[in-house]
């Protein structure tokens, strides 16, 4: 019988690892793929490793992409950090932390790796319902990517299949999700999980990213793991 095989682009945050704990349960052997792009903070890069060890993912690649991602953003520039106090002083429009291109790039050489792995199912963990300004995690973009790089590797606008499980959920439900997906692992394994853009271990509890997975944890009744590092 031949095994059921998939990728998943693992960043170490929590929506990837709840992405790749599903691809997991589905598939017989799920590969993994994290990139380098010289983000300000190694530390996501140093959760990804942990988190594919701990799933027991069947390979982990870190791509080394060097410094081909430019722009304003704070993870890719000298440019602070934002801070605020609570989700209803976030910005309205396109988040300042947001890279052009990014997942653009990471789905292409995604699809790359999994052509040479006779890949056909490729994860990632965008969401369009904390929207932030960012293009590249609606389902439309996605839909779009899907279509061409199936197109453009294999002529065949069917051949891949983008995986977006959290696409429509919002932070509580992913939570929610993970805890159903991971049982009695989920402490263990979501603690590894990086979300905070200031790279402090358990969130600095200020940047766009920690206040939504607070948010999220709050409102679905759960302790984060991550907060006892704080």
């Amino acid at each position: 019988m031949t095994e059921k095989k998939a990728l998943i682009v693992l960043s170490g945050g929590q929506d990837s690892t709840t992405c790749a704990a599903m691809a997991c349960q589905a598939f017989d052997q799920v590969y993994a793929v994290t990139f380098n792009y010289q983000q300000r903070h190694s530390i996501e890069l140093e959760s990804a490793i942990a988190i594919s060890q701990a799933l027991g993912i069947t390979s982990h690649e870190i791509i080394d992409l060097g410094p081909v991602l430019k722009g304003t953003s704070p993870l890719v520039s000298d440019n602070p950090v934002g801070e605020y106090n609570s989700a209803q002083e976030l910005p309205t429009g396109v988040e300042p932390t947001f890279i052009p291109g990014r997942n653009i790039l990471f789905l292409t050489i995604a699809s790359n790796r999994a052509a040479c792995l006779n890949i056909n199912d490729i994860f990632i963990g965008v969401c369009q319902a904390d929207f932030a300004g960012y293009w590249d995690c609606r389902q439309s973009f996605i839909n779009a990517m899907s279509v061409a790089l199936s197109e453009g590797i294999y002529g065949n606008q069917n051949a891949f299949k983008i995986h977006t499980p959290l696409m429509d959920l919002t932070k509580a439900e992913s939570v929610k999700l993970a805890i159903d997906v991971l049982g009695d692992r989920f402490e263990s394994i979501m603690e590894l999980t990086h979300t905070c853009y200031a790279g402090v271990k358990g969130g600095c509890g200020k940047c766009h990213a920690c206040i939504l997975r607070d948010r999220g944890f709050a409102e679905a009744g759960i302790t984060d793991p991550i907060w006892k590092f704080r």
